[in-house]
């Protein structure tokens, strides 16, 4: 899906701005690490085009976006999908409800509970534990949930353990109280659960966070030479829009 004309015309009235992409080293672990000002960029996310062939490639993203004068910034891969690249959970895009909000505990990451949401609007974005969405439920331009929950509150998940040997690559992403800080992560080495969410709240100083995926992760920053290219498809995708120059 495509955002309308009065969206692109938007875009081109915002201030210029611009995803802040560095590598740091945090604990003996490389990471690449992105931050969004959501007051001021186009945080967007995508599955399929109008015709419902799925994205699957930051590329390809990149030259619908063309067509409309606009191109893709900074973006990574947004939370876990089936073998047809389906949404394993809730997710909305723009404005239209793909996939249900699913509570219940189950199987995998996803499934290890608390779980959460990463809920768009216009200005901010947010982080939300799963129950927390439900009960507030917040108007969400778009929304994409995934599992498990990293931060929580400023705490740990509660099943994250200090001395794990299961050690992936993994992405995620936290925001600040405010909704006006979004920032993401994709470690560059094997990362423990523990370690990743140690990363958002002690190194980032963010309250909520929430991991997207393991060894598919990709993150396309044209900043630090990352294409973010890759023979497997992806599911949904989170990227920010900018007008093309």
């Amino acid at each position: 899906m495509m955002r309308s004309l009065a969206v692109c015309l938007a875009l081109l009235a915002l201030p210029a701005a611009a995803t802040e992409c560095r590598q740091e080293t945090y604990q003996n672990n490389v990471y690449a690490i992105c931050e969004v000002d959501a007051m001021y960029e186009r945080l967007e996310l995508f599955l399929a085009d109008e015709n419902g062939a799925v994205f699957g490639h930051f590329g390809n993203i990149d030259a619908a976006l063309a067509k409309n004068g606009q191109r893709l910034g900074f973006a990574t891969n947004a939370g876990m999908y089936h073998e047809d690249r389906r949404p394993v959970g809730h997710y909305i895009e723009d404005g239209i409800e793909v996939q249900r909000v699913i509570p219940n505990a189950g199987p995998g990451n996803f499934g290890l509970l608390p779980n959460g949401v990463l809920c768009l609007r216009d200005g901010r974005a947010d982080v939300f534990e799963t129950t927390d969405y439900l009960d507030q439920a917040p108007a969400c331009r778009d929304a994409t949930q995934s599992g498990p929950m990293l931060v929580i509150g400023g705490e740990l998940h509660p099943r994250f353990l200090v001395d794990s040997t299961s050690r992936y690559i993994r992405n995620g992403v936290g925001t600040s109280e405010d909704g006006t800080r979004a920032v993401f992560a994709i470690s560059d080495t094997t990362v423990t659960f523990h370690e990743f969410g140690s990363l958002f709240r002690d190194h980032l100083g963010l309250k909520n966070a929430l991991y997207f995926d393991g060894n598919i992760s990709r993150m396309r920053a044209p900043d630090l030479g990352r294409s973010g290219s890759g023979f497997t498809t992806l599911g949904p995708i989170i990227g920010v829009v900018e007008p093309a120059e």
